[in-house]
């Protein structure tokens, strides 16, 4: 069961990120303030749920948060910077368009930049121990999976409706065959290295 809190002086929000480990589009980070009395038997690590009950909380998160926010890097800063930058960024650029700053932050993962003077605790797997860091990956989640199914009706055949820019052998089969997007990171190994030729002289 997920915890309601880290502490219960200052007033937190939870931050986590979706598509860092994707081959395109953006990486999205939300940041989130949940009431100290928030309860949902759903809420939990948005990968361990089905797009349906994503869906279904993303609802209920922005109806009853204190605040929430959810910025993007898109894929050529990503290549600028590099994700773990870029992903810092985007909790960054959540957090300042909150519309109630908060006093601490809870962070999904084990690195942080801070971010201004605010302390922040990172906490490795939190999506799935605090309740304010699962809101947050399931509004970062949503809104990209919402950009990617976009991005399917330009591309549709690298399957970005079901493989969301991850790479997948259908998505890696698609840039083998049609080449890349200007929304691929093209710092990112979208291909493996081939290996050997095939009997006729051919990658």
């Amino acid at each position: 069961m997920l915890l309601p809190y880290y502490q219960d002086v200052l007033t937190e929000a939870g931050c986590d990120e979706a598509g860092r480990g994707c081959l395109a589009g953006p990486v999205f980070a939300a940041a989130v303030i949940l009431p100290r009395t928030f309860r949902h038997p759903l809420l939990n690590d948005s990968k361990q749920l089905t797009e349906d009950e994503r869906n279904v909380l993303r609802v209920v998160i922005e109806r009853e948060a204190v605040a929430y926010a959810v910025a993007s890097i898109c894929n050529v800063e990503i290549d600028k910077i590099n994700i773990l930058k870029a992903s810092f960024k985007a909790m960054h650029e959540a957090l300042a368009r909150l519309s109630l700053q908060p006093q601490m932050l809870l962070i999904d993962g084990n690195r942080f930049h801070p971010y201004g003077d605010i302390p922040h605790t990172c906490i490795i797997q939190g999506d799935g121990k605090y309740a304010s860091i699962a809101a947050a990956s399931v509004l970062a989640k949503t809104y990209r999976d919402e950009y990617m199914q976009g991005l399917h009706e330009q591309y549709p055949q690298y399957g970005w409706k079901d493989n969301k820019g991850y790479p997948t052998r259908h998505h890696r089969d698609a840039i083998r065959s049609h080449g890349d997007t200007p929304y691929h990171r093209r710092t990112f190994r979208l291909l493996p290295d081939q290996l050997s030729l095939d009997d006729e002289g051919k990658w």
